[in-house]
């Protein structure tokens, strides 16, 4: 009898040790709201960051963790950008009635020189010590991130430095032309505790975040052409005297099948995120804001997004007598997974 609830207390510890493992390997709701909020403050979307602070304060986000992570979002994206997104937060708990939890205070700073306490903040959140030729080159800009950015901010311990990375990876991941810092910050978030899983998601947060925000709007769910597509798409009508003009939206890993326009073609704007274009007997080619695709008449192909960005485009064609749209196949999850 003993031996059976020892094994029976054993077997529930490992199942419950392995539930907490699991759950560790995605964001939780605190983190995920902390990684939509920098998000949408990075792009500078207050409607966005609204609805992302307060589906954060009903998480558990404290207020003065969220003063951490919008004031900390003037040293990755500017002033304006931290200035606009803190009054959106106050307006907020102002709108609430004050009724959130207000959260610890950073506790007192270090003594001692900032650099050197940036130094050795730098080093340990890194793994290694920061050095390089740009350093060497503008030792300002050096000193500046040591001594204010690690020395001051990261020194502020009511937010702890992997939540701290996490939210600034979501920041890079939502500007333009920032690539190699995202790509370190990335490395620094998993030597600090963030799982693939997680850095996956907030990468797909951030991308969620910008595909909501483009130019022509979200639009509603495409629920009309939905069995010709694999995932989930939105789509936003814009024109359709003279020519077709609709802006079309793809979740991570959603394309539509393989399809031929019969006496007319198709032009597609690439808006935002990554995604693919492809004809028949052709590779694929990667898609970014800015592409412009010119489909022939009877050419079969796809397009969609890559499995890690949302992915928006905006699709036109020239009405033409008896013009359609032939669907087949869907894209196979074979092929697709070879891209």
């Amino acid at each position: 009898m003993m031996k059976k609830l020892l094994v029976s207390l054993v077997l529930g510890t490992m199942l419950f040790l392995g539930e907490n493992a699991m759950a560790q390997e995605v964001l939780n709701a605190k983190q995920k709201s902390i990684a939509t909020a920098a998000a949408y403050a990075a792009r500078g979307d207050q409607k966005g960051l609204r609805q992302a602070l307060i589906d954060g304060l009903d998480a558990g986000v404290t207020v003065n963790e969220f003063k951490e992570i919008l004031v900390q979002v003037y040293a990755y994206c500017g002033f304006p950008r931290s200035l606009n997104a803190l009054n959106t937060l106050m307006q907020v708990v102002d709108e609430r009635g004050n009724r959130d939890e207000q959260g610890a205070l950073p506790g007192a700073k270090p003594k001692g020189n900032s650099l050197d306490y940036g130094t050795e903040n730098q080093t340990k959140l890194v793994g290694a010590p920061v050095q390089g030729k740009l350093y060497a080159f503008a030792p300002a800009i050096d000193e500046f991130l040591k001594a204010h950015l690690f020395g001051d901010i990261f020194a502020r311990d009511n937010v702890d430095w992997q939540t701290r990375e996490l939210a600034t990876i979501a920041m890079l991941a939502s500007l333009t032309g920032v690539d190699s810092q995202l790509k370190s910050h990335i490395n620094v978030g998993k030597h600090n505790g963030l799982t693939d899983a997680q850095v996956k998601e907030v990468l797909e947060i951030a991308s969620e975040s910008g595909a909501k925000n483009v130019l022509f709007g979200f639009g509603a769910e495409n629920t009309a052409y939905a069995k010709y597509f694999v995932g989930q798409s939105y789509l936003q009508p814009l024109a359709n005297d003279g020519v077709n003009a609709s802006n079309v939206t793809f979740e991570p890993g959603a394309r539509n099948n393989w399809h031929i326009h019969r006496k007319s073609g198709q032009t597609l704007l690439v808006v935002a995120g990554r995604g693919y274009y492809q004809e028949w007997g052709k590779p694929a080619q990667v898609l970014k804001a800015g592409d412009v695709v010119s489909i022939p008449e009877g050419v079969k192909h796809w397009h969609g997004a890559a499995r890690d960005s949302w992915f928006t485009h905006i699709a036109i064609s020239v009405p033409t007598e008896g013009a359609s749209t032939e669907w087949l196949e869907a894209v196979s999850e074979d092929e697709y997974g070879k891209l």
